[in-house]
């Protein structure tokens, strides 16, 4: 592996959120330290379907994954089976249907809730939570700051080259309590405080960071479909690589050839769109 990489999905963000809530991130674009662009999600922007996006780099329409009922082992390419091909170590603390999509389907929440498989060809090692009961009622999410501790335990037991951590929280909150709400400001400006002494500990440890979203939201907490409000979320670049221009709208199909294309492993036929970093 040329670099060391870790991806943070915070579910459900959209782009306003993003720019005006979030200040440490904001904090580190003002001092160069990071940079920042709008990235959009696919169609349908519904959860599973962007998931299978940012990691095979292709749309649900070729992926098949059409929606949150609709969870299958995909059948492309991914980061992680990539990543393996070069002998690289990949580590997952996220919702199960990334096990599902990218190791095996379907999850067995006793076999899989937690795996160390030295030799797989996706996942090495896998960190998992179901969300089992999900309503409006009770949010039934972890907390961030052990998620996030749960990555670095990863990253320091095992010497992950690429790792993925995915948190619901904020999708939830925004399902729940919609945006324009004390309660929305309140959750993103207490994610921010939690994960801003990890970034400091990653880079520290010698990690590219990106941190993003798989989708936005509208101001009544829907997404699924078209609009910006729905689609369009922020991406955060901590690492040496230069980015294009501050004002360019990035896809998120492009998120896996340029994960790879940063880690040094070949690029896969199947995703076709461009790496949105070059080497620095």
């Amino acid at each position: 592996m040329n670099n060391k990489l870790l991806l943070l999905i915070i579910d459900g963000v959209p782009w306003r959120n993003w720019r005006s809530l979030f200040g440490n991130l904001e904090g580190w674009v003002d001092s160069g330290e990071a940079q920042v662009w709008k990235i959009r999600a696919p169609l349908p922007s519904t959860s599973a379907s962007c998931y299978a996006s940012i990691h095979t780099g292709v749309v649900p329409a070729v992926h098949g994954v059409t929606g949150n009922d609709n969870v299958f082992r995909v059948s492309q390419p991914d980061i992680f089976s990539e990543v393996r091909k070069e002998g690289g170590t990949t580590g997952a603390v996220t919702h199960s249907f990334w096990s599902e999509f990218f190791q095996r389907a379907p999850f067995d929440p006793v076999r899989d809730i937690e795996y160390d498989e030295a030799d797989s060809a996706g996942i090495n090692h896998g960190r998992f939570h179901t969300m089992t009961g999900y309503g409006h009622p009770n949010q039934m999410t972890p907390c961030d700051a052990d998620l996030f501790a749960t990555l670095t335990m990863l990253t320091e037991r095992f010497g992950l080259d690429y790792g993925i951590l995915h948190t619901c929280t904020l999708d939830s909150m925004g399902h729940r309590f919609k945006h324009s709400c004390e309660e929305m400001d309140d959750a993103c400006f207490t994610l921010d405080a939690q994960l801003a002494p990890f970034i400091r500990r990653w880079r520290d440890a010698g990690y590219e960071i990106m941190v993003t979203a798989d989708h936005g939201q509208s101001e009544r907490g829907h997404h699924g479909g078209r609009g910006e409000d729905q689609q369009d979320a922020a991406l955060y670049y901590f690492g040496d690589a230069e980015g294009p221009a501050p004002d360019t709208l990035l896809k998120i199909t492009q998120l896996a050839p340029t994960i790879l294309s940063r880690l040094g492993v070949e690029v896969p036929e199947s995703m076709t769109e461009d790496s949105f970093l070059t080497a620095g």
